[in-house]
């Protein structure tokens, strides 16, 4: 048997595994394969009629030609073994990521299209950035957020494209403000609180370093009942008045959303930083909550570590 036959048998199990465990609990966005045969290193994605396919850099040495007919391989048997129309199928080379290049633009335009997450609804592109606009991994957490944001004021720092907001608007909450540096995402988020019916008068966003924003809103006495926190790894995006580092400056970080918490108010700090080690004056005042908000359908359990405090 090939490689790719053997790629393709894991595929259709998956497939038929997680397409009804999808609907059961009602979301079109889930990952089918990831990694799981050495030969064969990418990430399939499901959303709605669409895949998108990401190679993860291997260092292995191959002529261009190989490499594109490997492509060509993964993608046609990805294409027959799912039933999708190979034009639907986007595939992307994901490298080691240094700053912000995992929001940068591939030069691709691709199509804006909606998917539907428990109930909430999502602008993605699978083709203009190496990201599609909605991580998979922080389903479960956000699930939580939803569930627990009635009548509560949120903020959603390094925000992206707001899907946190999104939960906790439509759970309840009574206004919001959502942070992200990028215009680019706050104009998607944007677009995602008008899917939803969210009131933009409540629910505010905001570009700023995450930084300067936080030392503002603890001078300012600001006060939130809930925060989620989860930025990337490492970020050295020229509109960043500092190089952001999650191992070194997640203390500070952690210490000023503490900070603006009220009495019983919740922060979940989450982040994709393999290796990445918890301060340990932080661990007797949170709960460890990665098992669980890690989903079914990622076999890398360590995709990211997330974290419960609660004031």
């Amino acid at each position: 048997m090939s490689v790719i036959q053997d790629f393709q048998n894991r595929l259709g199990k998956s497939a038929k595994h997680f397409s009804k465990w999808a609907r059961r609990i009602g979301t079109e966005a889930y990952r089918l394969y990831d990694r799981d045969i050495p030969q064969v290193p990418v990430s399939v994605d499901v959303y709605g009629e669409r895949v998108h396919i990401a190679e993860f850099d291997t260092g292995w040495e191959q002529s261009d030609e190989e490499h594109a007919a490997w492509v060509a391989d993964v993608k046609a048997a990805t294409a027959e073994t799912l039933a999708v129309p190979i034009e639907q199928v986007a595939f992307k080379i994901r490298r080691r990521q240094r700053g912000v290049t995992q929001y940068e633009k591939t030069g691709a335009e691709g199509q804006d299209f909606v998917v539907t997450e428990q109930g909430r609804r999502f602008w993605v592109n699978l083709d203009a950035y190496l990201d599609t606009g909605l991580f998979l991994d922080h389903r479960p957490t956000r699930k939580r957020v939803g569930e627990e944001a009635a009548g509560k004021r949120f903020l959603n720092l390094f925000s992206y494209t707001g899907s946190f907001t999104v939960y906790a608007a439509t759970g309840g909450a009574t206004s919001s403000v959502t942070v992200d540096l990028s215009n680019t995402y706050l104009d998607w988020a944007g677009r995602n609180f008008e899917l939803n019916g969210i009131d933009p008068a409540r629910h505010t966003r905001v570009r700023a370093d995450v930084f300067r924003y936080l030392e503002e809103a603890v001078a300012a006495r600001e006060r939130f009942d809930l925060i989620v926190m989860d930025p990337p790894s490492f970020s050295n995006s020229a509109k960043m008045i500092d190089v952001l580092d999650v191992q070194r400056d997640h203390v500070v970080l952690v210490e000023q959303c503490l900070r603006l918490l009220n009495p019983g108010g919740v922060l979940y700090f989450s982040n994709n930083l393999r290796g990445f080690t918890l301060d340990e004056r932080f661990v007797a005042r949170c709960r460890d909550i990665s098992a669980q908000s890690v989903p079914e359908d990622f076999r890398n359990r360590r995709i990211h570590q997330a974290f419960r405090f609660q004031v």
